[in-house]
């Protein structure tokens, strides 16, 4: 067994074994292709900022922690206030570096209550891609969007593929799809992945100002309930 951050015994089993390209940083893809748990971080990270910037977070907090892994525990039990200011320090972790420390948080003490901090144990025994989805369908701060694309990267990526997985992840699983973090290889394909989500945000806005022309009012924006800011999908 390896050490954790906070001197904690790693399960081996609990690491992976790949080549990411999601972050676009060399050091930074290194962790998550490693680690299940800045896996999960940087997942939860994705929204409101580009691609690359919320997968080079939980590298970024790693290295303010004095480490080289996260660790469930040290986060989840981390003062509140100074885990903010380690997530707003320059350059910040996210746009919204205090709703995202909270979330953040949230999700590691949820790991901690739940799976004894071990975050690969959340897709470790699943025993069917719909099984997969409701566990982190669970997890604080994701939704089925997130969880399916999750599920995809999983699959399409570590080779977790428990029964059913590419209908569980939904559009996110097709293979040659080019629509999330899960179908990104490299600088072309990220591009596409950002051409194709960008197209969708459109439609969606086309679509919700023909709405409201049509019900004679002027529609009301999507919000991120937690965070109070426009979401993007």
């Amino acid at each position: 067994m390896s050490a954790g951050v906070a001197g904690r015994p790693r399960p081996d089993d609990g690491r992976m074994d790949t080549t990411l390209r999601i972050a676009q940083q060399p050091e930074a893809d290194a962790l998550l292709a490693r680690s299940p748990l800045a896996l999960l971080v940087g997942m939860l990270l994705d929204q409101q900022v580009p691609m690359e910037w919320a997968f080079t977070g939980p590298y970024t907090i790693a290295r303010r922690m004095g480490g080289d892994d996260l660790d469930a525990h040290a986060i989840a039990a981390r003062d509140p206030e100074d885990f903010a200011a380690l997530m707003s320090e320059k350059p910040a972790v996210h746009r919204y570096p205090g709703s995202m420390a909270r979330r953040v948080q949230e999700l590691c003490r949820h790991l901690v209550e739940t799976y004894d901090g071990d975050a690969a144990a959340v897709w470790r025994d699943a025993g069917s891609g719909a099984e997969l989805l409701r566990r982190l369908n669970a997890l604080p701060g994701y939704g089925r969007q997130k969880s399916q694309v999750l599920v995809a990267l999983l699959g399409k990526r570590f080779g977790v593929r428990p029964e059913g997985w590419r209908e569980a992840a939904g559009p996110y699983g097709e293979e040659g799809a080019r629509r999330s973090a899960a179908d990104v290889t490299g600088p072309e394909s990220l591009a596409e992945v950002r051409a194709v989500k960008q197209e969708a945000k459109r439609a969606a806005k086309a679509a919700r100002s023909a709405k409201a022309a049509g019900a004679g009012g002027t529609g009301r924006p999507d919000t991120d309930p937690a965070a109070g800011h426009p979401r993007q999908p």
